[in-house]
């Protein structure tokens, strides 16, 4: 599509028009969690911090600030808390580095409501609907960094100054949008992937007698990697 109808003269080489979808995470939590009231074994624990992993040949003995349990099948799927588990498991760590991302959410102008934009090729931006929130999530490669985390007293300043002028370089004058809040994620990054940027799954069995699955994935889309996985239960 022609490029001057989105962007600022002399800043993109070409400008390309897609359907991309963008899911509410909220609305998802909510039907996976109806989805688990169907199972009246099916036990949430929340705000528990694991303490030690212990195991014979028949079980992993997890015990928390909280309790302990002990089960046959572990499936960790902690995220950038994968290693730590690891660690305390008595298992070799993922070959992983971490980056902090904010992510800046923005009250967008009429003219942006319905769309968005991603300028690739380089350490540019993003900035699309955020699920059915009514803002828009503004995210920038060059603004990945080591740091704490979103519920920390100590996560570092917002970018939004920076960020906004980026976009600002690109889109033009109408495709307007205000500051609202800033969200903060630690993102584990596979270093094989440093090259490319991929985001990878990586499921590996840890143990077997008894199972001791981990799982690190970036992407919602590969959730049904882990399905042949599930089935050792």
């Amino acid at each position: 599509i022609p490029g001057g109808k989105y962007f600022n003269d002399n800043v993109c080489d070409g400008a390309f028009l897609t359907k991309e979808y963008t899911y509410d995470a909220s609305i998802l939590k909510e039907f996976f969690m109806s989805q688990l009231q169907k199972y009246p074994n099916a036990e949430l624990k929340f705000c528990e911090h694991i303490v030690s992993i212990e195991h014979d040949a028949v079980a992993y003995y997890i015990a928390t600030d909280k309790g302990e349990y002990s089960t046959g099948y572990v499936l960790n799927a902690t995220y950038a808390s994968v290693n730590q588990i690891h660690s305390m498991a008595g298992f070799d760590c993922f070959n992983i580095k971490y980056e902090l991302c904010e992510i800046i959410l923005c009250e967008p102008s009429e003219e942006l409501k319905r769309i968005g934009f991603t300028v690739m090729d380089g350490p540019f931006f993003s900035i699309m609907p955020f699920g059915k929130t009514g803002l828009h999530s503004l995210t920038t490669v060059s603004k990945t960094e080591l740091g704490n985390c979103d519920i920390c007293a100590g996560k570092p300043e917002t970018s939004w100054k920076y960020m906004q002028s980026m976009a600002h370089k690109y889109m033009k004058s109408e495709y307007e949008f205000r500051y609202h809040s800033s969200r903060f994620s630690m993102k584990p990054i596979l270093k094989t992937s440093e090259v490319d940027d991929s985001r990878p799954t990586l499921i590996k069995v840890m143990s077997q007698k008894p199972y001791f699955v981990s799982v690190l994935s970036g992407k919602i889309n590969t959730v049904y990697d882990i399905d042949e996985y599930l089935e050792l239960v």
